[in-house]
């Protein structure tokens, strides 16, 4: 996909985010759905898959908007990006997240076993992060710039963010 293509989806998906915040119906999106063997429920209530590759997308997105979809194909294209993001919502105390990475991707395992986390399908703020990150990276801005710019643009009116490990020096 050439990058005028992507970086006008990054603005649509963004341009589409109405949410403020975390919802706390954390399992509204499932419609009921019993879980899967390969899901459980972290101690936050959040739900978490595993699946074999990145490129295999959790059973709970089926039914998600394009909008959520498409954040979480993005964090999927920013693993390298994402853990030195840190996410402004409040899941850092109520989930225990270390980054916006965390938000989408619990764990990437040395197999290349990939563990979701359904977290972003009902947080804005998560969503939002992990968009504008993308955006900023595909017009060229360096990892510590987007990692300054996040900081500042969510430093006031969010919660507190995450404890997130900051970006080798360049």
């Amino acid at each position: 996909m050439n990058k005028s293509i992507r970086s006008a989806i990054y603005a649509l998906v963004l341009a589409g985010f109405v949410l403020g915040g975390c919802s706390n119906n954390a399992h509204e999106a499932h419609n009921g759905e019993t879980a899967h063997e390969e899901q459980h429920h972290t101690a936050s209530g959040d739900l978490q898959e595993q699946t074999a590759s990145l490129a295999e997308f959790p059973s709970f997105l089926v039914e998600a908007s394009p909008t959520i979809r498409t954040a979480y194909a993005v964090a999927a294209s920013l693993t390298d990006t994402l853990p030195y993001i840190p996410c402004y919502c409040g899941c850092g105390e109520s989930a225990g997240h270390r980054s916006n990475h965390n938000c989408f991707i619990a764990e990437i395992k040395e197999d290349g076993t990939v563990v979701w986390d359904d977290h972003g399908t009902r947080c804005g703020v998560c969503m939002e992060i992990a968009v504008k990150t993308a955006a900023m990276k595909e017009s060229g801005i360096e990892l510590e710039r987007i990692r300054q710019i996040i900081d500042d643009t969510y430093k006031e009116g969010y919660a507190k963010p995450t404890l997130t490990e900051l970006p080798p020096s360049a």
